[in-house]
């Protein structure tokens, strides 16, 4: 062991054996203080819980993001039925008029004797 280190362990020692002793004053204060911070925690705690669709709407970013949202998707289903005349329309791929069955150039006579 050097003479520093020494030195440092006898300090160490001193301010062990000469701790200060807080007022009552501030112990007071601190024990208030930490009582405050945990009734505090309690009062969180008991706060009750927001429903689904409030928690819903904040994810999405609010009112204003909602309104977005829904004229958004207003104009794609009037866009998706009214279709502009160079787009093709969407419903007659869903409800076609006519379903023709084209056999051209098959052989169907094994169908004439099915009844």
């Amino acid at each position: 062991m050097t003479e520093d280190e020494k030195n440092l362990d006898e300090m160490f020692a001193t301010a062990r054996e000469n701790r200060p002793l807080l007022s009552d004053d501030l112990t007071v204060r601190i024990l208030t203080d930490a009582e405050q911070v945990r009734l505090n925690q309690i009062k969180a705690a008991d706060r009750p819980r927001r429903s689904y669709w409030a928690r819903v709407l904040d994810g999405i970013g609010g009112w204003h993001s909602f309104g977005g949202l829904v004229a958004a998707s207003a104009a794609g289903v009037w866009i998706g039925f009214a279709a502009p005349d160079f787009l093709p329309d969407p419903a007659t791929y869903i409800y076609q008029q006519e379903a023709g069955l084209a056999l051209a150039d098959l052989d169907t006579s094994f169908l004439e004797g099915a009844e």
